[in-house]
């Protein structure tokens, strides 16, 4: 039932960001789903293909799953989401929950002070830099900068999102890695 989900949801705990300097990317979610937040690491829906393509695409050398989130800072990464509520999907966001969020996001950027912000979706690239959705947005690095810090845009990886195959979500993921690469 709804009612009971959206309880089950309220009393969930937000996802601890796995973070820790220095950091070269700032991998950024627009909010935990439910399955996270029940077991506490990041990208755990048993769809989310996000894992896989941060191996795949040799991002990290060895395969690592969900639980493994907090070894990100091994490989000079951190993981955060812009909106600390879990839900199922995000059409029970609200703009002021995204307005806060940004503002947060901000100030931990300020802080840690990344090389990149990746912002994985084009949903959430969209709502933090106001580009309208007749307009669009191609995956990779972005003529914007965040905070001081380069731009990049990942596609969201949840099974649910079926607007990129596997193929065209690794090669986004190939390009953060040669990016990363080019600038050391």
């Amino acid at each position: 039932s709804s009612l009971n989900s959206q309880f089950m949801a309220a009393s969930l705990q937000p996802l601890r960001d796995r973070v820790r300097p220095p950091l070269r990317v700032l991998l950024v979610g627009i909010n935990p789903g439910i399955r996270s937040a029940q077991i506490g690491h990041h990208f755990a829906g048993p769809s989310n293909r996000f894992w896989k393509l941060l191996y795949d695409s040799g991002l990290v050398p060895e395969p690592i799953g969900t639980e493994d989130d907090v070894r990100l800072p091994e490989w000079g990464f951190g993981i955060t989401n812009l909106i600390a509520r879990p839900t199922r999907g995000i059409d029970t966001l609200r703009p002021a929950e995204y307005a806060e969020g940004q503002r947060i996001l901000r100030r931990k950027v300020r802080r840690w002070r990344p090389d990149v912000v990746a912002f994985v979706g084009v949903t959430l690239y969209r709502s933090v830099f106001a580009r309208p959705a007749a307009l669009p947005v191609v995956l990779g690095l972005q003529a914007e900068r965040f905070e001081g810090a380069a731009v990049f845009v990942l596609p969201n990886p949840s099974g649910r999102n079926a607007n990129f195959t596997y193929a065209q979500m690794l090669r986004a993921f190939r390009s953060l890695k040669r990016h990363l690469a080019e600038s050391v």
